[in-house]
């Protein structure tokens, strides 16, 4: 069974593509003009054995909120398109993850409803290169919403901005990973990991 999703989103704003196969092996092709960004999305494919390919063309001369957020959107629908009916999923993972003087605590669940915490340090580094950090908690938002699960990312400290960022996109990686691999025992029985029957 292929576990593949492809969005394409075109606005007046950006034009994104955005292509996830879940089964993958870490293989990265991502070019949205803003570097950071880029680095992040790297850690996302390479960490959750993810292939992933995000190609945005977006409106850099004002800044890069539109370009990120966009991008963001079409990784949430195509994740959500890639778990298809999620028979056999695991549904629930987390991961700890320290990056030097930062930690990053990820658990995810993969229920079909949109919700968000997320906790980091204050006072960080208003700018990683030409990332705002501002944005880190927008572009969770804009994956939850599309992708449709709850997520709780929490960085109970960390000192470097650079650091703080990349140690969630590492943990989110993996605990996205651990939910959305294939249960060999419950995928034999068909099961569907919720008392409901649907997910």
């Amino acid at each position: 069974m292929s576990r593949v999703g492809r969005v394409e989103r075109t606005t007046k704003e950006t034009s994104v593509l955005v292509e996830i196969d879940l089964d993958g092996t870490g293989k990265v092709d991502v070019a949205t003009g803003v570097g950071f960004y880029d680095h992040m999305l790297d850690q996302l494919g390479k960490h959750g054995l993810f292939d992933l390919t995000v190609k945005t063309e977006g409106d850099l001369h004002i800044d890069s909120h539109h370009t990120i957020e966009d991008s963001a959107l079409a990784l949430g629908a195509a994740f959500k398109q890639a778990l298809g009916d999620k028979v056999g999923i695991y549904r629930f993972g987390n991961c700890t993850v320290p990056l030097d003087e930062s930690l990053a605590q990820v658990t995810v669940d993969l229920s079909g409803r949109p919700y968000l915490v997320h906790t980091e340090p204050e006072k960080m580094a208003p700018m990683i290169g030409e990332y705002d950090t501002t944005m880190t908690r927008h572009i969770l938002e804009s994956f939850v919403a599309q992708a449709q699960i709850a997520l709780h990312v929490h960085v109970p400290y960390g000192r470097n901005a650079h650091h703080i960022v990349e140690c969630q996109f590492k943990a989110l990686a993996r605990a996205l990973r651990y939910a959305s691999e294939i249960d060999p025992r419950a995928a034999a029985a068909g099961i569907l990991p919720s008392t409901k029957g649907a997910l």
